[in-house]
C-alpha cells in the first residue's frame, strides 16, 4: 500500500469526475439533441457539415441548447483541428497563440482548424479584429457562440464574414431523451449504475430545466448523488432537494431581459391584460426589480393610451410610489394591478406620434423666432416694439377661445401634430378640436369677406 495520496500511475485530475453533461457531449449528428431547424435531413447547415464545406460561423442561443457541442461535433466529422477560447478568460496574447496554431496545422499537417470562442460578445473591438486576416486567408474557420444579439455584439466585419445561426431552446422531448440517454448510456451516462426515474421527477426535470440541457443534466446528476446506496429510483421528493429556488432564466440586461419586457409591452398593447400578467410576473420571479417595470408600466401609459384615458398615467405612477413605499408584496401587486390597467384602458398612441413628429420639425427646420404677437412685455421698450401687440387674452373671447388665431411662428401656421383617435376619451377631444377648427375657418372667412378699409372716410 502507497504511503502516497495518489498512486504513481494514476493522474490526479483524473480522479476529479468530468461531469454527466459533459461526458454525454454528442459525437455525431444522429446523437445531437435538438436544432432540426437547422440539422434536420437536407437543412442547409447539415448538408453544409456533411459535404466537408466548413465556413465560418456564429451561434446564438440562450444556455444549454448546444452550441459548444455542435463545434465540437463539426470538427470531428470534418477532421478539423478544434481550439476552444473563452472570451471571459482570454486576451490578444491568446488569440495570437490560437492562430500559430492554426497556422502549424495548415502547414505541416494541412489540417484546417476550427476556433471555437465561446461567449464572442465579451470580445471587445480589437479582439475581434484579430481574428478578421485570419478568416479572411482561410488560415482558421472561426466559430463563435453568444447569447447575447449578435447584431449588437459583434463587429460588423467579422458579421460580414460569418453565417449567424439561431439555436432555440431545447423542446420538451428533447430534455426526456437527454435524461433518459444518460439513464441508459452505460459508457459515459449512469446506465451501469442502475438508476431510474420516477416520471414525475422526469416532468419537473423538464419544467424547472427551462429548455437547458445542461441544467437538466446536472439536476439529474446532483440528483443520483442525493440518493441513498439501497436507492435506485429518483423521485420529486429527491429533485426537490436539489431544487431549493427555482431559478428561472432572466439575465438582466441581455436578450432574455429585454424579449420578456417586449413581451410585456406589447401584451398591454395588444390588450391582453392574462398575458401582460404573465410576463410581468415571469420577470418578478427571475429578479427583476419591480421598480423597473414600474417605470415601464408608466411609459406604456403614456405610448399607448395617452388621452384616450388619462387615469392610467396615474394609476401607473401611484403603483410606482406603493412599490418605493411599501416594497414587495404590496407593491409588487399595484405594479399588477397597474399592468392590467393598462392591458383593458382603452388604445391611442396620438400623443407618442404627435410628440416624435414635433421633434422632428424642431431638429429639421430653423429655429423659428416667436411671433411679436406672443412675445411677453414686461418693459417699456418691448412695448414700443410692440411686443405683444394684438395678442388676443382667450378668457376675454367668446367661449374662451380666439377663434383664427395662430400660435406658430409664420412657416408652420397650421402645422398639425396631434390626431386623437375615437377612443375613450379621445373622442371627445377630437370632437372639440373639430368643433374648434370650424371656429377658425369661420373666423378666417369672417376676416376675409370683411374689407379692411370699411371704417374709412368716403
Amino acid at each position: 500500500m502507497t504511503d502516497s495520496l495518489f498512486p504513481e500511475e494514476e493522474n490526479p485530475s483524473a480522479l476529479v469526475a468530468e461531469p454527466l453533461a459533459a461526458r454525454m457531449r454528442p459525437r455525431n449528428l444522429d446523437e445531437y439533441v435538438g436544432q432540426q431547424h437547422l440539422l434536420g435531413v437536407g437543412r442547409p447547415l447539415r448538408k453544409s457539415i456533411e459535404s466537408d464545406r466548413l465556413h465560418s460561423m456564429i451561434f446564438w442561443g440562450p444556455p444549454g441548447v448546444g452550441k459548444t457541442s455542435l463545434a465540437q461535433t463539426i470538427a470531428e466529422l470534418t477532421k478539423a483541428n478544434f481550439i476552444k477560447i473563452s472570451a471571459v478568460l482570454a486576451g490578444v496574447k491568446d488569440i495570437r497563440a490560437t492562430v500559430e496554431q492554426a497556422k502549424q496545422a495548415l502547414n505541416y499537417k494541412c489540417q484546417r482548424t476550427v476556433v471555437f470562442v465561446d461567449e464572442v460578445h465579451r470580445f471587445n473591438k480589437s479582439q475581434q479584429d484579430a481574428f478578421l486576416p485570419h478568416v479572411e486567408d482561410g488560415t482558421l474557420c472561426f466559430i463563435g457562440a453568444t447569447t447575447e444579439n449578435p447584431s449588437f455584439e459583434v463587429n460588423n466585419a467579422l458579421l460580414s464574414r460569418c453565417r449567424v445561426y439561431l439555436l432555440k431552446s431545447l423542446e420538451n422531448h428533447d430534455i426526456e431523451n437527454l435524461i433518459r440517454n444518460a439513464l441508459s448510456d452505460e459508457n459515459r451516462g449512469l446506465g451501469k449504475l442502475g438508476y431510474r426515474i420516477d416520471e414525475d421527477a422526469l416532468a419537473l426535470i423538464v419544467s424547472t430545466s427551462g429548455g437547458d440541457g445542461r441544467t437538466a443534466l446536472s439536476l439529474l446528476e446532483m440528483s443520483v448523488d442525493l440518493l441513498d446506496s439501497d436507492q435506485a429510483e429518483i423521485t420529486p421528493d429527491v429533485l426537490g432537494e436539489v431544487i431549493r429556488s427555482d431559478v428561472r432564466r432572466f439575465d438582466k440586461g441581455g436578450d432574455i431581459f429585454y424579449e420578456q419586457i417586449s413581451a410585456l409591452h406589447k401584451s398591454v398593447r395588444g390588450s391582453s391584460p392574462d398575458a401582460a400578467l404573465y410576463w410581468c410576473l415571469r420577470m418578478l420571479d427571475g429578479g427583476c426589480d419591480p421598480l423597473y417595470i414600474a417605470r415601464r408600466v408608466v411609459r406604456m401609459a403614456t405610448e399607448d393610451i395617452g388621452n384616450a384615458d388619462p387615469r392610467a398615467l396615474e394609476i401607473a405612477l401611484n403603483a410606482w410610489n406603493t412599490q418605493e413605499r411599501l416594497g414587495s408584496p404590496e407593491g409588487e401587486l399595484a405594479i399588477a394591478q397597474a399592468v392590467t390597467y393598462m392591458a383593458c384602458a382603452p388604445k391611442s398612441n396620438a400623443v407618442y406620434m404627435a410628440f416624435k413628429a414635433a421633434k422632428a420639425d424642431i431638429a429639421n427646420q430653423p429655429s423659428f423666432d416667436v411671433p411679436i404677437h406672443l412675445r411677453n412685455a414686461p418693459t417699456g421698450l418691448m412695448k414700443n416694439l410692440n411686443y405683444g401687440a394684438e395678442y388676443r387674452y382667450a378668457h376675454d373671447e367668446p367661449g374662451a377661445y380666439a377663434a383664427g388665431e395662430n400660435y406658430f411662428p409664420e412657416p408652420l401656421a397650421n402645422t398639425r401634430y396631434y390626431f386623437p383617435t375615437d377612443r375613450g376619451l379621445e373622442k371627445k377631444i377630437s370632437d372639440k378640436l373639430d368643433f374648434l377648427r370650424t371656429q377658425d375657418e369661420a373666423s378666417v372667412q369672417q376676416r376675409y369677406n370683411t374689407p379692411q378699409d370699411q371704417n374709412k372716410d368716403d
